[in-house]
């Protein structure tokens, strides 16, 4: 057979490229079938010329042990005697020659008649020490082994035969129901084979085609199989958490790629505003018609528009720094109530200005964190309140609960209506954008300060009452009293 030929028929049965309930069933098949395979050859071939031997040997000796008892006899009519009684008692037919002519053919005790006894020529025709089934002749439905002996010392020629034993025809037929059994079991392996593997690959088949619908970016549905098996099931079920998790991160992307497009439109817009202000100051001031106190004012313009300009980048940056360097926060242990009055000091004369009362009193109260961005945030929030309030208190108040300190910053001015409260730490979210704008703000004090707090793992939360004012609280890791600090040091 040509090289060419053995490749094809190698790739037919061990193809490069298969289904799952192929290969599940060329593997069964192939050991299945290769162990019946064996265990038939050896139950028609083994078996049978083990027996075929045994039987050999048994009738060879049975055949000698006659003939020593024949010639053993002295006179010819002894060694019929002999013969007939030796066929009379173990049902062995017995045919004795010599070399001229067939002396006594005996069955079943008797001498068999010149018509029906064997022939000289037949006898000399059998083959030597050849132990060979055939139907027994003159007997219907009787089968026989014989063996054919020669003594050379006698010269007698002796043939035996013996009706097949019992175990012989049992152990033939055995070999035949052997052989349609293994047939019958090889069939139902591989029907058995092709169900099992059917049942195996069928959700393997499903959990592909769900997967395929994932990589083409529908990731809506989920992988239902039907087995009992572990693996499988758990295979399923990774793949629906990986479908899931998925669908959020594809959410999430579509979320920030929104944000980040209502970001850029937001920052585009506040930064033209200011630009396209000084530019028209700066084109003002190009005039030779206006006089001092004009000019005055349009510089002054033009510097606030700039002062604008310059805060919006800053608040950018530091938004930027908090959620790209875990490294900006340097916590240390401080006194609140110190760092509270330093930012109430800064932020007095504002509150003045629009006849505020701001209520700072607390006691002092040691907290780790870090130091200046919480000033910042404390900035940021009682300067929101006051932007907010036209009349009435600002308050900043401490509470300590368990291990922690809890700031709260509250005002009784003009309040925040529920259905803004969930976008107001939204940057450049503005609740009054013509008012905020006119104070300056960027729209980015809240967000700075909810990146301030995430960086120190704290929440910020806020109530409000639309008309009676608003509260903003957080809180920090408590440490003591500024006495009981000292005295641990």
């Amino acid at each position: 057979m040509s090289k060419s030929r053995l490749h094809r028929l190698g790739r037919f049965f061990l193809p490069p490229r298969a289904s799952t309930h192929t290969w599940m069933f060329l593997t069964f098949a192939l050991f299945v079938g290769a162990a019946v395979v064996v265990v038939a050859l050896y139950v028609a071939f083994m078996l049978r010329t083990q027996m075929q031997e045994a039987m050999d040997q048994s009738l060879a000796e049975q055949a000698e042990r006659i003939a020593i008892l024949v010639e053993e006899a002295e006179t010819s009519l002894d060694k019929q005697q002999v013969a007939r009684d030796i066929s009379r008692l173990t049902d062995l037919d017995v045919t004795v020659a010599n070399q001229d002519s067939v002396l006594w053919d005996v069955r079943d005790g008797a001498l068999l008649n010149a018509e029906t006894q064997i022939s000289l020529a037949e006898l000399r025709a059998l083959p030597e020490r050849h132990v060979e089934s055939i139907e027994r002749p003159n007997r219907p439905n009787s089968r026989g082994v014989y063996i054919k002996i020669t003594r050379p010392e006698s010269g007698l020629i002796m043939r035996v035969m013996q009706p097949e034993p019992r175990l012989f025809r049992l152990v033939r037929n055995m070999q035949l129901t052997l052989l349609v059994g293994m047939v019958l079991a090889l069939v139902m392996a591989l029907i058995g084979s092709w169900i099992a593997s059917d049942k195996v690959t069928q959700p393997l088949r499903t959990i592909r085609k769900s997967a395929y619908q994932i990589s083409e970016g529908q990731v809506d549905g989920k992988i239902r199989v039907d087995t009992r098996s572990t693996e499988i099931q758990d295979l399923a079920q990774s793949l629906n958490h990986m479908s899931s998790s998925y669908r959020e991160k594809i959410d999430e992307l579509e979320r920030l790629a929104r944000l980040q497009s209502e970001f850029i439109g937001n920052v585009s817009h506040e930064v033209r505003n200011p630009i396209f202000a000084i530019s028209g100051y700066l084109e003002a001031l190009s005039s030779p018609r206006l006089d001092d106190a004009m000019r005055k004012r349009y510089a002054e313009k033009g510097l606030i528009n700039l002062q604008r300009l310059q805060n919006l980048f800053n608040d950018l940056i530091e938004i930027a720094q908090l959620e790209y360097r875990e490294d900006m926060i340097k916590s240390s242990t401080f006194d609140l109530q110190e760092l509270l009055e330093e930012v109430i000091e800064m932020l007095r004369p504002k509150a003045e200005e629009k006849g505020l009362h701001l209520a700072v009193d607390n006691p002092p109260l040691m907290v780790h964190a870090d130091r200046n961005r919480i000033r910042q945030v404390l900035v940021n929030l009682i300067e929101n309140a006051i932007a907010y309030s036209d009349e009435g208190t600002v308050r900043c108040r401490f509470r300590r609960r368990l291990d922690k300190v809890r700031i709260e910053v509250v005002d009784n001015g003009r309040g925040i209506p529920e259905d803004h409260l969930d976008r107001i730490f939204e940057r450049f979210y503005r609740v009054d954008p013509d008012r905020s704008r006119k104070s300056g703000g960027t729209g980015l004090g809240l967000s700075i300060v909810k990146q301030i707090l995430q960086a120190h793992g704290e929440p910020i939360h806020v109530e409000s009452t639309l008309g009676r004012g608003t509260r903003f609280w957080f809180e920090l890791a408590y440490v003591g009293t500024p006495a009981t600090v000292e005295y641990a040091e």
